[in-house]
Order: C-alpha cells, then structure tokens, then sequence
C-alpha cells in the first residue's frame, strides 16, 4: 500500500504542473484523497466488510465529491483532477496511471448484479465530463474527449469524440513512455470535417454545372467563426 500511496502522488506531480510539492498534493487534492478512500474501502470490501466499506466511501464521497463504489478496482497511479461530479461503478475496472478529469462518470446500463461497468485499459485519458456507459472495454493509451459518450467497446490507442462517441484511430500510436495526452484542442472534429468535405463537393458541382437558384453562402471564415443574421440570438 505504502508503494502505491507514493505512485498515486507520483502520478499527481508529473499531471498536473500546478502541484509544487509533495505535502501540497497530499494535503491539498481531493482526487488524491478519493482514490485513498476507494483503496481503504477496498479493501475492507475485499474481506468481506461489505457495510464497513460503503460507510467509508460514503464519508469519502461526502470530503471529496467523488463517488467510487468500494467494489472498483483501481490500478496505481491513478489521478483524478478537481475530482467533483466523478462517479465509478461497483464493477467498473480502472488500469495503471489513468486520468480523469471532474465529471467523468463509469457508469452501468444493466439492474442485473453481473459485470456492468467499463474496463479502462492502461494509460488511458478520459475529458471533464466524459460518459462510459455499460461493461465496454477502453483499450489502452486510448483518449476520450471532453463530453463524449461512450457506449460501445474502444480499441487501443484509439480518440473518441462526440455524442454518441466516434472512435478514430490513432495516425501514431503512443507510446507507453509518452507524457500524458491532454490538450483538448488537439481533437479531431468530425462533423466540421465532414460539412467542410460536402461543401466542397458543392462547390464543385456548382462550378461543373452552373447554379440555378442563389441561396445564401453560409459557411465559417478562415478563422472557423460563423457569421450571419440566421443565427442571430
């Protein structure tokens, strides 16, 4: 325990460039005291302290603001950052130096008392407000954008985005030494390309053939802001 306790702060100083030391992690991160609370309630869940571990995690729940139920399993490493709004599952499976950011939910789809939550692989990123919804499997060094919803199983080294998510496949896989992926400005945007991608088959059309009716030129400027009276508020 004593060893995961130093990865889990490990984990906080090498994600989050606003932690200075390590007594400032330890005193000042509820995700830090969360994941500690989930690994207490654990193991008192482990030995058959069914009652004892939901008393702990509940007391856990109401310091932190993060709701993981003591039958989870959590690998080291893990970093939950501003921690509020998290919720894990009774069966929900969570890998080696994962992250997730305030809001991300492991949720179940099922009343049955069977497996019902996500497996995260290793190294995965989940975005602030992230859904993982059923017994889906996220495979490794994969990253799940802010928002999305995620319902069905993801491959390794893979990005999802939007509603319900797009898996997309990594151009270059990372690898299991990169620093942890997090600039959210970096995802792909799907229907933006896709439009982008139709408007110029009209374009080309209309040049081919010649345009009969004049409609308005409704599209972003370069600088991918939108302009007109039709979208007055």
């Amino acid at each position: 325990m004593a060893g995961t306790f130093r990865r889990d702060i490990a984990a906080v100083r090498q994600r989050d460039p606003a932690a200075r030391s390590d007594i400032e992690v330890v005193l000042c991160y509820p995700g830090l005291h969360a994941v500690w609370g989930h690994r207490l309630a654990h193991r008192l869940w482990r030995s058959g302290h069914t009652l004892c571990a939901r008393v702990v995690s509940t007391v856990a729940r109401a310091w932190t603001g993060v709701d993981i139920h003591p039958g989870a399993e959590l690998g080291p490493g893990l970093f939950i950052d501003h921690a509020l709004g998290v919720v894990i599952g009774e069966t929900a499976v969570v890998g080696s130096d994962v992250t997730l950011f305030h809001g991300v939910t492991l949720g179940g789809t099922s009343m049955e008392a069977v497996k019902r939550h996500p497996t995260v692989g290793d190294r995965v990123t989940i975005g602030a407000g992230a859904k993982v919804l059923g017994p889906v499997t996220i495979g490794s060094g994969s990253r799940i954008g802010a928002n999305a919803v995620v319902v069905r199983d993801v491959p390794p080294d893979s990005v999802v985005v939007g509603v319900p998510g797009q898996v997309i496949a990594r151009s270059r896989p990372r690898s299991a030494t990169a620093p942890t992926d997090l600039d959210d400005a970096l995802l792909p945007d799907l229907v933006g390309v896709t439009l982008a991608a139709l408007q110029r088959q009209v374009d080309g059309l209309e040049e081919q053939f010649g345009s009969r009716v004049r409609v308005p030129d409704i599209r972003p400027s370069a600088s991918g802001v939108w302009r007109g009276e039709d979208f007055s508020i």
